[in-house]
């Protein structure tokens, strides 16, 4: 008889799934990729993956939850380290140029995966709307911050430059929107 698995090895081999699932989508696209392809880069039995996530859609919202606590807490404290409410606004603008330029940058996961399932999966198409609402609403904060009444626009350019650059394969869109978001923050007071 095998033996008992740990509730360790459970969020182990979870984390492995995740992680394999992950890079797998986010290379290659989610409908490209099949579950044999999981199973082979987690090293998990399709019969284990199945036990954590009963369906693939499960996975890809799964995968996106927990991208979202690591990319916007990558952000925050980012943005964290800036004093100044006008600096912080532009900072987001200096991480997206780093995100941009990392090897392997294929744009934003949940613009990808709305592309691919938005209109097919109710639970993607949340998660997708779930992400960009929280998303707005970090900029919304900052922005509130300077006493400037531009959420909307530094959000249209934060979320315009992520697609362009995503398309592009170039990370100039945030140099470029980063000086769009200036010049509507006006001169820092000296």
């Amino acid at each position: 008889m095998p033996a008992a698995v740990t509730d360790e090895q459970n969020r182990v081999d979870r984390e492995t799934l995740l992680d394999a699932a992950e890079r797998l989508f986010y290379e290659n696209g989610i409908q490209a990729v099949g579950m044999d392809q999981v199973r082979a880069a987690s090293g998990l039995s399709l019969k284990r993956i199945y036990r954590f996530f009963e369906a693939k859609e499960d996975l890809v919202v799964a995968m996106l939850e927990r991208r979202d606590q690591r990319w916007r807490g990558s952000l925050a404290a980012h943005v964290d380290r800036v004093a100044d409410p006008r600096e912080r606004v532009l900072s987001v603008f200096d991480w997206l140029a780093e995100w941009f330029a990392e090897p392997g940058f294929r744009g934003c996961a949940w613009i990808n995966a709305h592309g691919e399932l938005g209109a097919s999966s109710e639970a993607v198409l949340a998660e997708v709307r779930a992400h960009k609402k929280a998303f707005h609403d970090q900029i919304d904060t900052w922005v509130r911050a300077t006493g400037l009444p531009v959420t909307e626009p530094v959000y249209l350019l934060a979320e315009g430059a992520i697609v362009t650059a995503g398309i592009s394969g170039d990370p100039v869109p945030a140099r470029q929107a980063r000086e769009a978001v200036a010049a509507l923050l006006g001169r820092p007071s000296p």
